[in-house]
């Protein structure tokens, strides 16, 4: 097992373009099985298909890193400074990190299995042993970093592979099909050694045309920020109060007091009702950030933007969303172009009905 690792590796290592490949590819069947009753098969592939893109944002990043003299076209972005210094520095909160994204890659298909396999209360059970170990990692993040919890918590992908230089090394499964490193040069005879024609008119290119904005407004989006040379820890403040570790803790805890309220009463709303007000209390008691902490203010923009996710739980979901959709999907199911996204709707609302972890916090 670690030789057919250590093969795969140095063969991605010798073939960076390949990275983007298999991902597309997989990606490309995950949605070729996307149709009714095939969602185990769709939800496999796409859990395979994140787990390989984390495998290979490590690959990546330990290339990145050993090469000395890689400077990035575009500067990594802040989320990306933070996290990545963090695991760095704390090999709990690496492994932390990574964990609870493997478990969010696969939740989703592990209730899937469990729906085929196990009883309804059961399935419950082992929805809410995900969320307990979820809200374990997630503490355990907030008391190494004593900031807000940032999602995700690993480094996202800002390297982009076909722009790495690959491997001195050669590959002996692509070296009969690997290009030359130069073309051969022209043959004389081929050469074009006669005087120019005079250009055209017509065929001349026009000259580029007179652009009125200032040097200032050119010169302004390229400037350094103060969140450019902070130091990647400093990007975020430390929590300096109780009222802001509270705020933290009850959004930590939001998914885990929905699941277990779920568990005993699936017919009211007051799970719903319990979530909604969790997560308006945690955000009126979260601080007020200052215009420079981006990264604060983007995670916290994010968070406001989840609750549209609200629509499609509970008596929410039930008595208003669900009925607009299918009127929707029905309308479009009569419309020749427009019938095929009619019936992927039809096919996707039972998934949210059968499903925790479709629209789950």
């Amino acid at each position: 097992m670690t030789a057919s690792l250590t093969h795969y590796e140095s063969f991605l290592l010798k073939n960076l373009s390949t990275i983007s490949t298999l991902e597309s590819s997989l990606r490309t069947f995950t949605w070729l099985f996307r149709f009714k009753d095939a969602e185990l098969a769709s939800e496999a592939l796409s859990a395979s298909l994140n787990m390989m893109s984390m495998y290979h944002d490590t690959l990546l990043a330990r290339m990145v890193q050993s090469d000395p003299k890689y400077r990035p076209l575009i500067p990594f972005s802040l989320h990306t400074r933070f996290t990545r210094a963090w695991a760095d520095k704390n090999s709990r909160y690496k492994w932390a990190a990574r964990l609870l994204e493997t478990i969010r890659f696969t939740e989703l298909f592990i209730e899937m299995g469990l729906r085929r396999k196990v009883s309804a209360k059961n399935r419950y059970r082992g929805i809410i042993i995900l969320e307990i170990i979820k809200a374990i990692l997630r503490l355990m993040l907030l008391r190494i970093t004593r900031r807000p919890t940032i999602s995700p918590p690993i480094p996202e992908r800002d390297i982009d592979p076909t722009t790495l230089p690959p491997s001195t090394e050669s590959s002996p499964t692509l070296a009969s099909s690997s290009l030359p490193s130069s073309l051969p040069d022209t043959p004389e005879h081929l050469k074009n050694n006669r005087i120019p024609l005079p250009q055209h008119s017509t065929t001349a290119v026009p000259p580029p045309p007179r652009s009125d904005v200032s040097i200032q407004e050119y010169l302004l989006p390229k400037a350094l920020t103060t969140t450019s040379v902070k130091p990647p820890l400093s990007l975020m403040r430390t929590f300096s109060s109780p009222q802001e570790w509270i705020s933290e803790v009850i959004y930590i805890l939001r998914p885990l007091v929905y699941a277990t309220m779920l568990f005993s009463d699936r017919k009211s709303n007051r799970p719903l009702i319990t979530v909604l007000a969790m997560e308006f209390v945690s955000r009126s008691l979260r601080r007020n950030v200052p215009p420079s902490a981006s990264l604060e203010r983007s995670e916290y923009a994010k968070r406001d933007r989840d609750i549209l996710w609200y629509l499609f739980r509970g008596t929410i979901w039930e008595s208003y969303t669900r009925p607009k959709i299918a009127s929707l999907a029905e309308n479009l199911s009569t419309t020749p172009i427009l019938g095929l996204f009619g019936t992927l709707i039809q096919d996707w609302i039972p998934l949210i009905d059968e499903y925790h972890y479709y629209t789950a916090p």
